[in-house]
C-alpha cells in the first residue's frame, strides 16, 4: 500500500510539471519554430526536476511541516509573549538566509549594480524585514488584533518609503519580497503560525493562523526601501 501511494504522488508531481514542460516545448518548436537545442540534457533535467520536486514536497511534508507546527504549539510554554515574538523573529530571520531564491535574486542585483549592492548587505536587510514581519504576524495572534489594523500603517509606511527611497530599490523592494516566499520560509513559518493558533483558546486557525505571509513579504519590502534611503543618504 505503501508503495502504491508513493506512486500515485510521484505521479501527482508529473502530472503538475508535464503542462508547463508541454506549453514552453510547443511555444519553442512550434510557434517560434527553434529547435531544443540539447534533448538529451533536457530530457534529463525533466526527470530530475519530476523527482526533486516529489522529494521537496515529500521531505516538507516529514519534518518542515511538523517541525513548525510542533514548535508553533509549545511556543505557548514561554510566559512571556516578548520572547515568543522574539523566536518568531529568529526563526523568520535564519529561514530567509537560506531561501535559494532570494539568494539567486541578490547575486543578480549584485551584477547589474556592478557591487554597489552586496548580495550579502540585501539578503541581510530582506532576512531582518522578512523576521519583523514574522513577529508583527505572531504579536497579531498572540494579541487577537485585526489584521486591517496592522496591514493598513504598514501599506502607509510603503507609500511613504517608496516616495523617498531611489527608485531601482523600489523594483527590487518588490522583487525581494517576492523572492522570500519559497520553498523553505513559506512551509516552516505557515506551520509555525498555525500551530500556535491551535493552541490559542481565543484564536480562531483559520481567520489568525492565514495572512502572516503577507505580513513577512511588506516586512521585506520595508526594510529593502529603508536600506535604499540609507544608501541615498
Amino acid at each position: 500500500m505503501r508503495g502504491i501511494s508513493n506512486l500515485s504522488a510521484l505521479w501527482e508531481t508529473l502530472r503538475s510539471i508535464l503542462p508547463l514542460t508541454a506549453v514552453l516545448a510547443f511555444f519553442q518548436i512550434v510557434v517560434l519554430r527553434k529547435p531544443i537545442e540539447n534533448v538529451k540534457q533536457f530530457s534529463i533535467g525533466f526527470v530530475l526536476s519530476v523527482f526533486g520536486l516529489h522529494f521537496f514536497l515529500k521531505g516538507v511534508s516529514m519534518s518542515l511541516f511538523p517541525l513548525g507546527d510542533s514548535v508553533g504549539q509549545n511556543l505557548v510554554v514561554l510566559e512571556r509573549k516578548w520572547l515568543i515574538i522574539l523566536v518568531a523573529f529568529v526563526i523568520g530571520y535564519f529561514g530567509t538566509l537560506v531561501e535559494p531564491a532570494l539568494k539567486a535574486l541578490a547575486l543578480e542585483v549584485e551584477e547589474i549594480s556592478i557591487g554597489a549592492i552586496p548580495h550579502k548587505v540585501l539578503i541581510h536587510a530582506v532576512a531582518i524585514g522578512f523576521g519583523m514581519g514574522m513577529a508583527i504576524g505572531i504579536f497579531k495572534i498572540l494579541n487577537d488584533i485585526s489584521f486591517i489594523k496592522i496591514i493598513v500603517p504598514m501599506l502607509i509606511a510603503i507609500i511613504i518609503l517608496a516616495l523617498l527611497a531611489p527608485e531601482e530599490f523600489v523594483a527590487i523592494a518588490m522583487d525581494s519580497a517576492s523572492a522570500t516566499t519559497g520553498p523553505v520560509n513559506i512551509p516552516l513559518n505557515m506551520a509555525l503560525a498555525i500551530g500556535l493558533t491551535k493552541i490559542i483558546e481565543s484564536a480562531d486557525p483559520l481567520l489568525a493562523g492565514f495572512g502572516i505571509v503577507g505580513l513577512t513579504s511588506i516586512g521585506a519590502v520595508i526594510s529593502v526601501l529603508t536600506l535604499g534611503i540609507l544608501t541615498k543618504i
